[in-house]
């Protein structure tokens, strides 16, 4: 299983690639591990505004439908519509086939978030909802 150094991480399994003002969210490799063969993603409009820890969205594989939850707070700027077109993106490249971007509201929610190091103490021993 991949952890990118690069990004934070939220106990529901989503990271955030923090980029100046703004952020883009995805799901871990772990989480797409869980989910298998991923062929469905709803995501919300450019103009929504999300509040960490609620659900923004959907994500379907062939074996679940879960919830995808803000990480942070903020408004959303951008969708990937790739991912929207060919959601196997998440499950071949993870890291790179972000969901949504986001203008941070609150840059104090990142520090809830777990650096790399404790994402992966946290799936050894806690594991998450997956």
């Amino acid at each position: 299983m991949e952890i990118d150094n690069r990004m934070l991480y939220s106990q529901t399994h989503e990271w955030v690639l923090v980029e100046g003002k703004n952020a883009k969210v995805g799901v871990s490799d772990y989480a797409q591990k869980q989910l298998t063969d991923i062929v469905y993603v709803e995501l919300p409009a450019v103009g929504t505004h999300l509040t960490k820890g609620k659900s923004f969205g959907v994500i379907e594989s062939v074996k679940a439908v879960e919830d995808i939850y803000a990480p942070i707070s903020g408004k959303v700027i951008n969708r990937n519509q790739q991912v929207m077109d060919k959601p196997e993106m998440i499950n071949n490249e993870p890291y790179n086939a972000w969901l949504i971007e986001i203008e941070i509201e609150n840059p104090e929610e990142l520090k809830e978030l777990m650096n790399p190091e404790d994402y992966k103490i946290f799936l050894d021993t806690e594991g998450g909802r997956w």
